[in-house]
């Protein structure tokens, strides 16, 4: 009998493949936690999931094919996923039960962890007796260690069960899909959309802290690298501030959930919601724009800094052209033109080139540079030559006037390295980052990432030539290099800038979908490529001719009117 003939037969056996080497042969069906070693953890840790063909699964998932199955603990990037969206199942369920007429939501993270709203009684805000109630009962559902089941719901069932819960968010998400069935998790009466894999049980969350935050309160998780640590809560005051202006952004729109932006789309008022989420950026680069005005006595250099994709490019350009209605001729200079070269940039810890790090810049030489600018002396400006790997002199030459201001745009801009020459009182700093406040409902959040790497999954695809799985596989570097030279910084900012739009994912959906199809299961981003698609499913998609040519997004997927 031929091997397709095996596996096509009732009751065929299937070759599964583990970590630790051992092959073996089980009967079509078998979940993976019934696999030898499912239970036994790593590390002190419990597995909470499993990778199969490189595809993220819950540990009941019934393996169907021969396959390589790696189980995962929350120390694994993968499943660190899994537990952050399972904690934040069993704080919904422990909510509703609570206080079954409470608003909260799940809002964005914050610091180590996330960030919920509460509002009770038409009152905003938890208190310390209803937060301690709050921890106790997660403390004894994590003790009762109750499993947590997937299970499928017709797609009539699932929308009234969530009509006769009154989970608004989660029927309107639903109602404009077609799927042949809808996939729910379940645990001891308390039901909420699958939005990917979660723990088996609710003994294996044990490792987080409540903490009291604003009008809310943080869910505080500990550090993948250090699972038995949580560290005490550090909020960046100008991080909570871009996530709750853009949370009220989303309030004058009328949207904070996929689900009502489907609606948006589908009633055909999505032309009009995007101008007013246009308007709302320009009105903030604007204000940005008057907030420099005002202290033209002083500030000589404005520094924009961001992380990857955050659109820092394109919010330069936009706030030069305010500056130039205000009275200033703006100029510019990139700090990518300072890079060093190959015998002086920096290695990570792999031994790559790390192209990241604040010495990839020539720094005593860019703060001449500053320095002989703010003192109204002229400069040749520098062009590094990316073929060559080496910096180039053209006869471009720079003077800043007495009615001008200097724009530099880089990562590194709020690092005081950068410009450590230039006095303090010279300098204007603004941070831009994109930072959605949309949720696919109440209890299930937009990873704040996801935005910048779509926007980057389709510039590389579109000006570089890069493939997704190219994009992927830099995407934990680039993550890295962030959260070392990037974001300690960010405290630093005079003004933030928030680059995302909500209608965006929508108009990057039929843009990445195709890139995302060309990642196969052999691969090890696979896991990745597959969350993306299957989140990308939540979104009816939008063309993009109604992005105006000066939005940030067009720095992405073209059609600019800004050179770049």
């Amino acid at each position: 009998m031929t091997q397709a003939s095996i596996q096509d037969a009732p009751g065929a056996l299937l070759r599964i493949s583990l970590e630790d080497g051992r092959v073996l042969e089980v009967p079509e069906g078998t979940a993976a936690c019934r696999l030898p070693g499912a239970k036994d953890g790593r590390l002190g840790l419990p597995f909470i999931a499993a990778l199969v063909n490189n595809d993220l699964t819950s540990l009941s998932y019934p393996l169907q094919i021969n396959a390589r199955v790696r189980f995962l603990t929350f120390a694994d990037p993968l499943g660190w996923r899994v537990y952050q969206r399972s904690l934040a199942f069993l704080v919904a369920k422990a909510l509703r039960e609570l206080f079954p007429r409470a608003e909260f939501s799940l809002q964005h993270s914050l610091g180590t962890g996330l960030y919920w709203s509460f509002r009770n009684n038409t009152h905003d805000g938890i208190s310390w007796e209803q937060l301690q109630r709050l921890n106790d009962a997660m403390r004894d559902l994590v003790e009762q260690d109750l499993p947590i089941r997937r299970h499928k719901l017709s797609w009539e069932e699932a929308l009234a069960h969530f009509a006769a819960t009154e989970e608004d968010d989660k029927a309107e998400l639903l109602r404009l899909r077609n799927p042949p069935h809808v996939v729910l998790h379940s645990c001891g009466g308390w039901s909420d959309l699958a939005h990917g894999p979660l723990a088996p049980s609710t003994g294996a969350l044990g490792h987080f802290q409540l903490v009291d935050h604003d009008k809310g309160f943080v869910l505080n998780l500990p550090r993948r690298e250090a699972p038995y640590d949580i560290l005490p809560l550090e909020v960046e005051p100008h991080l909570f501030t871009i996530y709750q202006e853009h949370k009220e952004w989303g309030r004058i729109l009328g949207v904070n959930t996929v689900g009502r932006l489907n609606t948006f789309i589908a009633s055909g008022e999505i032309d009009a919601f995007m101008r007013t989420a246009e308007a709302l950026h320009e009105q903030k680069v604007g204000t940005i724009a008057q907030r420099i005005a005002a202290e033209r006595e002083r500030v000589r250099v404005v520094l924009i800094a961001g992380p990857s994709s955050a659109g820092k490019t394109t919010f330069a350009k936009r706030l030069s052209t305010h500056l130039t209605v205000l009275g200033f001729r703006p100029l510019t200079l990139g700090t990518d033109d300072y890079f060093v070269g190959p015998e002086q940039t920096p290695r990570d810890a792999e031994g790559h080139y790390d192209f990241e790090h604040v010495e990839a810049v020539d720094l005593p030489f860019f703060n001449e540079s500053l320095m002989r600018l703010v003192e109204g002396r002229e400069i040749e400006v520098p062009t590094f030559n990316f073929q060559t790997k080496a910096r180039e002199f053209n006869g471009r030459r720079m003077r800043l006037e007495d009615d001008q201001l200097l724009i530099v745009e880089g990562i590194h801009g709020l690092n005081p390295l950068l410009t450590e020459m230039v006095p303090p009182e010279r300098k204007f700093r603004v941070f831009v980052s994109a930072l959605t406040q949309l949720n696919l409902d109440r209890h299930n959040r937009i990873p704040t990432t996801d935005n910048r790497l779509m926007r980057r999954m389709v510039r590389d695809h579109r000006y570089r030539g890069h493939s997704a799985l190219a994009t992927l596989r830099s995407w934990t570097s680039v993550r890295r290099g962030e959260e070392r030279w990037i974001f300690p910084f960010q405290r630093e900012a005079d003004a933030t800038f928030n680059s995302a739009l909500d209608y965006e994912l929508a108009v990057l959906k039929p843009k990445v979908e195709p890139l995302l199809m060309q990642v196969k299961a052999y691969e090890a981003e696979y896991a990745e490529a597959r969350r993306l698609a299957h989140f990308l499913y939540n979104f009816m998609a939008v063309e993009d001719k109604g992005v105006p040519r000066t939005s940030i997004l067009r720095e992405y997927i073209g059609g600019s009117a800004f050179k770049y």
